[in-house]
C-alpha cells in the first residue's frame, strides 16, 4: 500500500474519538448488563440453595442455547451487514431482523412449554416458565444488537438499564413464592418489558412476515452463524446436563456459582458482538491493515482483566464469599482458578473470532467453533467422569485456552488470503 493510501485509510482523530465513544457504550452497557445477570444469579442462589439453583442454572443454559439460534439466524447477520449504513436500510433491516429474532422465540418457546409440561415437577416447571418468557428475551435482545449496529449504543445501554430496573420488583415476587418456575417467569417477565421499551426507543415494530426473506437473504452467513452459535452454548447444555447425570444436579449450581464469580466477564463474553463485530466491520472499511491489531486489543484486553479479577477473587475472605452466594460459595470457591482461566482463554479468543465475523469468514468460523465445542464437552464430561466437579471445571479450562490459539491461527490465515479472495462486507444501499 502507498504512503497515500496509508493516509487515507487510516482513522483520524474523530474517528479514533467516535469508536472509542462507541466502545465505552458497549462496556456500559456490558456492565448493566453483567450487574443484571450477577443480581439475579446471587439472588437465586441465596434463595433457592444449591440443589435449586442447580435447576435454574439448567433453564439459563437452555436460554443461551436458545439466544443462539436467535443471534445466528437474526442478529450476527444484521451487524456484519447493516453496521454504519443509512437510517433507511437500517431500519428496514431491523424490521426484519427483530420479527426473525420474535418468530425463533415463538417457535422454540412453544417447543420448551410442550416439554416442561411433559416432564412435569420442578424442572418441568422451570422449562415451561422459559418458554412462556423466550419471545421477549429474544426481541429484547436483537434490539441490543440494532443499537450497537447503527452504532448507538446509549440506547442499548438504556434498554439493558430499564431490564434492571425492572428486575427489582419482579425478583421481590419471585422471592415471595419461592420456587424456581417464579424465579424464570420473573426474569424473562422483566425482559418483556425492555423489549416493549425497545419498539418505542426505535420507532419500528417488527415485522414477523419479513423473516423467510431475510433468512433467504442471509442464508450464506445466517445457517453457518447459527450451527456456529449452537456449537457455543449447545456444548454448554451438553456439559451441564452431562455434569447433572455424572455428579448430580447441585454440581451444575456450582458451576454456574463458580461462574457468577467471574460475572462480570462472562456477560461480557456472552454479548461481545454487540460491539466488537460491529466495530471490527467499520475497522475493516475504513482500515483493514489495522484489523488484527484492533482484535489483539479486545481479546487480550479481556483475557488479562479476567485474570486480575480472578486474583482478586482468591484473595477474597470466605465470609464476603458466603455473603454473595451463601451456602454455595464453599463449594464453587474450589473452582476459581480453573474458571478464571477459562474464561481469559475464551476472552482471547473472541478477539479472533471478531476478526473473523467482520471478514464474513463464516466457514473458518464455524471450524473453529465445533473444533472448540467437541473439546469442550470431552473436556467437561471426562473431567467430570476423573475428578468430579473440579476435574470438569480443569477439563473445561484446558480445551478453552487450547481452542483460543485455533481462533488466532484461523485469523492470521484468513487475514493472509484477503487480498486474493473477495470478502462481502457490509451492505450499502
Amino acid at each position: 500500500m502507498s504512503a497515500q493510501g496509508e493516509k487515507t485509510t487510516a482513522p483520524t482523530g474523530p474517528a479514533r474519538r467516535a469508536i472509542a465513544g462507541r466502545l465505552s457504550w458497549g462496556l456500559a452497557d456490558q456492565a448493566a448488563s453483567s450487574l443484571s445477570n450477577f443480581v439475579v444469579g446471587v439472588y437465586v442462589a441465596r434463595s433457592l440453595g444449591v440443589t435449586a439453583f442447580g435447576v435454574f442454572s439448567l433453564a439459563w443454559v437452555t436460554y443461551g442455547v436458545v439466544l443462539s439460534v436467535s443471534r445466528g439466524l437474526a442478529t450476527d447477520p444484521l451487524v456484519v451487514r447493516f453496521s454504519g449504513v443509512s437510517d433507511v436500510s437500517w431500519r428496514g433491516a431491523v424490521a426484519r431482523s427483530s420479527g426473525t429474532a420474535l418468530g425463533v422465540g415463538g417457535v422454540i418457546g412453544a417447543a420448551c412449554l410442550m416439554v416442561g409440561l411433559a416432564v412435569g415437577g420442578r424442572v418441568g416447571s422451570a422449562f415451561a416458565g422459559l418458554g412462556v418468557m423466550v419471545p421477549g428475551l429474544l426481541l429484547q435482545d436483537a434490539w441490543r444488537f440494532a443499537f450497537f449496529a447503527a452504532g448507538t449504543g446509549r440506547k442499548a445501554f438504556v434498554n439493558d438499564l430499564v431490564w434492571g430496573v425492572a428486575l427489582v420488583p419482579a425478583m421481590v415476587l419471585a422471592a415471595r413464592v419461592g420456587s424456581v418456575a417464579a424465579f424464570v417467569l420473573a426474569w424473562g417477565g422483566s425482559a418483556a418489558v425492555a423489549a416493549g421499551y425497545g419498539c418505542f426507543q426505535s420507532g419500528i415494530r417488527p415485522r414477523m412476515t419479513g423473516a423467510r426473506e431475510w433468512l433467504r437473504e442471509h442464508r450464506d452467513l445466517g445457517y453457518r452463524y447459527l450451527v456456529e452459535n449452537v456449537g457455543v452454548s449447545g456444548a454448554s447444555q451438553l456439559r451441564a446436563y452431562g455434569l447433572g447425570a455424572i455428579v448430580g444436579v447441585s454440581a451444575v449450581g456450582v458451576v454456574r456459582g463458580a461462574e457468577l464469580l467471574l460475572g462480570p466477564f462472562m456477560a461480557v463474553l456472552m454479548g461481545l458482538s454487540l460491539v466488537t463485530v460491529a466495530e471490527a466491520a467499520q475497522v475493516l472499511r475504513r482500515a483493514p491493515h489495522r484489523l488484527g491489531a484492533f482484535c489483539l486489543v479486545l481479546g487480550g484486553g479481556q483475557a488479562v482483566a479476567a485474570l486480575l479479577w480472578g486474583g482478586a477473587l482468591l484473595l477474597m475472605p470466605d465470609r464476603f464469599g458466603e455473603l454473595v452466594l451463601g451456602d454455595v460459595w464453599h463449594f464453587a470457591s474450589k473452582l476459581i482458578v480453573p474458571v478464571t482461566l477459562g474464561v481469559a482463554g475464551a476472552g482471547l479468543g473472541t478477539g479472533a473470532a471478531a476478526g473473523l465475523r467482520a471478514l464474513a469468514a463464516a466457514r473458518r468460523s464455524l471450524r473453529c467453533q465445533l473444533s472448540a465445542s467437541t473439546c469442550y464437552v470431552i473436556g467437561g464430561l471426562g473431567g467430570a467422569a476423573v475428578g468430579g466437579t473440579v476435574g470438569s471445571a480443569w477439563g473445561v479450562a484446558a480445551a478453552t485456552v487450547g481452542g483460543s490459539a485455533v481462533w488466532w491461527l484461523q485469523l492470521r490465515s484468513a487475514l493472509r488470503e484477503r487480498h486474493h479472495i473477495p470478502i462481502r462486507e457490509v451492505r450499502t444501499p
